[in-house]
């Protein structure tokens, strides 16, 4: 596999690859791929070139972390490994499980090995998403990705499409076909739950209602006290731990926004009635250990080093960590020594819980997919 990354901040920078690609990762501030002057450079000069990218809470490349630029990355397979992007449109969170669906459909064939997913992070039940994507997919075939950032804003997400357009409420999925490519994941927190477990006691979905029969939204901005004057974003620094039951394996959940008027509180995932919820809380060491713990565990599933390692952390983990979120990259960059990464700070992860599961919502996780051609 070869190579070539460049960062951009501004339009007057040029940007000349020395190859031709076959695929081209592009994550960006969404006020970049809103101008549209990097894609339509793009555009131009790589006609036959599938790209995929999303809008970001912050651009991950071999430089570290940065913001309010354009990350690219451009990629030419040496074996047998080719790309089939395929898209979908979700109008509202009701599309998503239809969406997934679709698209597994259009990329199930002959030499599928994974698929990527970039899905508007407004717009989405990633739950959903996922759970139509499982069911059109084998069981021998991988999914991760995640959803697109706006900053702690939570106004507009962008994902780019196949032609390099930037747009609004659509999901792209990316198929990777070939004998020669071997794909390696992992996914890990660093989070803690403390306080009292509590009950969901009504929900529509992804949007929480009630909890222990008190309105959701009070309830929680009794819990963040200060804080809760700067809602939704000061939510990412308290996600809700969520299992269906006492003995399931429990995920995290994160507010993308409120509803004042119903006292309601909208996730990027389902919180089904029942399921018991928990409030959570880290610091920055600890996020940085569970970013090397992924990369840990994405490590072991492979044989050769990889060639570029995809990165897709949350925006939270962002906000807790602040200057030294840089140290989370740096520690998987040590782990997997992949002498390419790119990725992004997203509203939300997907990827499955190991090797031999299938792929979910998570969210204050630290995604990677690592790539070998």
């Amino acid at each position: 596999m070869k190579t070539f990354q460049q960062v951009l901040h501004n339009s007057s920078e040029s940007l000349v690859i020395p190859f031709k690609p076959d695929l081209c990762f592009v994550f960006a501030s969404r006020f970049l791929l809103e101008k549209d002057e990097h894609l339509a450079s793009l555009r131009k000069q790589l006609p036959e070139t599938t790209f995929f990218g999303c809008s970001t809470s912050g651009e991950i490349s071999n430089n570290g972390i940065s913001d309010d630029s354009c990350a690219i990355t451009a990629i030419q397979f040496d074996g047998n490994t080719h790309v089939k992007a395929a898209e979908a449109v979700i109008s509202d969170s009701i599309d998503s499980k239809t969406a997934g669906s679709n698209l597994s459909k259009e990329l199930n064939q002959e030499g599928l090995r994974h698929v990527l997913i970039l899905s508007d992070g407004q717009v989405v039940n990633g739950t959903e998403l996922v759970e139509g994507l499982n069911e059109g997919l084998p069981e021998s075939i991988t999914a991760t990705g995640g959803l697109a950032g706006d900053g702690a804003r939570f106004e507009k997400t962008i994902v780019i499409d196949s032609e390099g357009n930037g747009r609004s409420g659509i999901v792209v999925a990316l198929g990777f076909y070939g004998s020669d490519l071997e794909i390696g994941f992992g996914s890990m927190g660093g989070w803690e739950s403390f306080g009292v477990e509590r009950t969901v006691t009504k929900s529509a979905k992804n949007v929480l209602y009630e909890i222990d029969g008190q309105p959701a939204l009070e309830l929680y901005k009794s819990f963040l006290g200060e804080n809760a004057k700067d809602l939704p974003a000061s939510a990412l620094l308290f996600p809700l731990n969520m299992r269906l039951h006492q003995e399931d394996r429990a995920v995290v959940r994160t507010i993308l926004n409120v509803n004042e008027q119903d006292q309601s509180l909208v996730f990027a995932g389902d919180i089904p009635e029942g399921s018991l919820v928990q409030l959570m809380k880290s610091n920055s060491y600890k996020l940085i250990d569970g970013a090397e713990d992924a990369a840990g565990i994405t490590k072991n599933q492979l044989h050769k080093e990889p060639d570029l390692a995809l990165l897709v952390s949350c925006v939270g983990r962002k906000l807790v960590m602040k200057q030294l979120a840089e140290e989370e990259v740096e520690v998987v960059q040590e782990q997997l020594n992949a002498p390419t990464v790119t990725g992004f700070y997203s509203y939300g992860e997907l990827a499955p819980f190991d090797a031999f599961m299938k792929c979910e919502l998570h969210n204050q996780t630290m995604t990677i997919t690592t790539l070998k051609d």
